[in-house]
């Protein structure tokens, strides 16, 4: 069988039979890839423990008509341990691997600025030491601009005229003018607006001198936003520590 080479962070495992594994990699090259990984459950498996979520590995994969088979994989970055070992970075880390695999529809359709975000959001709570939450606010607004919805928070979603505005509406694309202004929209503060920016532009100064306020109403929004465009919530994401 012809062979590929990737590198590839593990988002999901499933098992299947007695010792084998379905695994769903987000791929740098070729986007979602779901692949078998066979006898990976057995004690004397090669694999170990490089084929779990949050494993950022290298693999080798030979392609199949159904599923591929990973037959090589090497660690490049266990961030298991470190997740692990905290709630809060654990649980915004899953919904990131939700998210993902949520948002790149179609498999083995190349999604390297989703693979990079996926990539960078996991180093910036590991290794750089950002806070989760934000981590993950970050990552959840730039994600979903890449898959095509990117929110307005500076000119109206609608009219297109510039702000700052007032109300903020998830079906509507973000902020929103008086004259445009959807009933039920939500009316963030001044600070919040502000804060949902620098999370999208990756302005890191103002999002860490950031109200705790602002932060909170922040991630409602942005927890709101996402669930609008995916058309129903993360499993997940009730379960991370605000």
């Amino acid at each position: 069988m012809p062979t590929y080479r990737d590198e590839a962070v593990v988002l999901r495992t499933q098992k299947l039979g007695e010792a084998d594994r379905i695994i769903t990699l987000l791929t740098r090259s070729h986007g979602r890839v779901r692949a078998v990984a066979k006898g990976v459950r057995r004690t004397s498996s090669r694999f170990g423990a490089r084929l779990e979520p949050f494993v950022h590995v290298d693999v080798q994969l030979a392609e199949a008509r159904t599923l591929d088979v990973i037959t090589q994989a090497e660690t490049l970055h266990a961030y298991t341990d470190r997740l692990g070992r905290d709630y809060a970075a654990y649980t915004a880390g899953t919904a990131m691997l939700e998210t993902a695999e949520r948002l790149v529809v179609e498999d083995k359709e190349p999604a390297l600025q989703q693979y990079l975000l996926l990539v960078g959001a996991l180093r910036a709570m590991c290794e750089v030491g950002r806070a989760p939450a934000q981590v993950l606010d970050a990552f959840l607004l730039r994600s979903l601009a890449v898959a095509g919805y990117a929110p307005s928070f500076d000119a109206c979603a609608r009219c297109g005229v510039e702000g700052p505005h007032v109300a903020f509406h998830p079906s509507a694309g973000g902020m929103l003018c008086a004259p445009c202004r959807l009933p039920g929209s939500a009316r963030p503060a001044t600070g919040t607006v502000a804060l949902l920016g620098a999370l999208l532009a990756g302005d890191w100064d103002l999002v860490d001198a950031g109200d705790p306020r602002h932060l909170r109403e922040a991630s409602g929004l942005v927890a709101g936003y996402l669930s609008w465009h995916l058309e129903r919530g993360l499993r997940s994401l009730p379960l991370v520590d605000r």
